[in-house]
């Protein structure tokens, strides 16, 4: 019963200082449901490691009922863990989840293999995941690092790293701060930033190409194929180079 009260204690102290809209502790206590979801989870777990296999998944899916997250009673969980809303949650046997996660909606922590070995992530101290990501595999989550709403990542992620996109991509390491420390939203894209440089090389490119037919035509060499050249348009006037402009 002690580990029960220790746990709750400090899952009930993460959500206090995680989430804003936390109001204080008996408003944690009787309506988050993150904090109900690991108080069950920690009984399925030591029922699951007693060898009470039935009665841990039957706990397991009575707190899925009332919470909307599922956590296999296998899974080990640190205390001091925050799962915020956490509808939609899903957590693999295998999984391990270090001291001070941070774990929004819709996260899966799941397998890739039917073998009966380890098959989940291993998340470490201070990591947050977006919602919506997805954390596949018998990987390892480095301490302090950020996976973005809605990435998939298969593969390892070095401490205090920040990973985006599908598949997940290492955007940035941890020799930069985050200047929010729950900016789970608006991380780096990588693949924007590709496509922008692309159409501003395009578009500066397109410039080129209209001041040398305009120069053509000057010397008495035709006029040019565009007519955009002719009459003298600007950038914001041409649908090829404004496109660009979008990312």
């Amino acid at each position: 019963m002690r580990f029960l009260v220790r746990g709750l204690w400090r899952d009930v102290a993460a959500a206090l200082g995680h989430d804003p809209a936390a109001r204080g502790r008996l408003e944690i206590l009787l309506a988050y449901p993150g904090v109900h979801a690991l108080l069950l989870h920690r009984v399925a777990h030591r029922l699951w490691t007693g060898g009470h296999l039935l009665g841990a998944r039957v706990l397991s899916h009575a707190a899925r009922f009332g919470t909307g997250i599922e956590i296999h009673p296998g899974a080990t969980i640190a205390e001091g863990v925050f799962i915020d809303h956490g509808m939609g949650v899903v957590i693999g046997e295998t999984a391990v989840v270090e001291e001070g996660c941070i774990i929004y909606k819709g996260v899966v922590l799941g397998g890739t293999s039917l073998e009966r070995r380890v098959r989940h992530p291993h998340l470490r101290r201070n990591v947050v995941v977006g919602s919506n990501a997805c954390v596949l595999g018998a990987i390892e989550i480095g301490e302090g690092a950020r996976i973005g709403s809605g990435s998939v990542v298969i593969g390892d992620v070095p401490p205090g790293a920040t990973v985006v996109g599908v598949p997940g991509r290492v955007v940035r390491d941890g020799r930069r701060n985050f200047a929010e420390a729950l900016d789970h939203a608006s991380p780096p894209d990588p693949v924007t930033d590709l496509i922008r440089q692309l159409a501003a090389r395009e578009e500066a490119l397109v410039e080129r190409v209209l001041e040398l037919e305009l120069r053509l035509e000057k010397l008495g060499f035709g006029k040019p194929d565009r007519p955009n050249a002719a009459a003298g348009l600007t950038a914001d006037d041409d649908p090829l180079r404004r496109a660009g402009r979008i990312f």
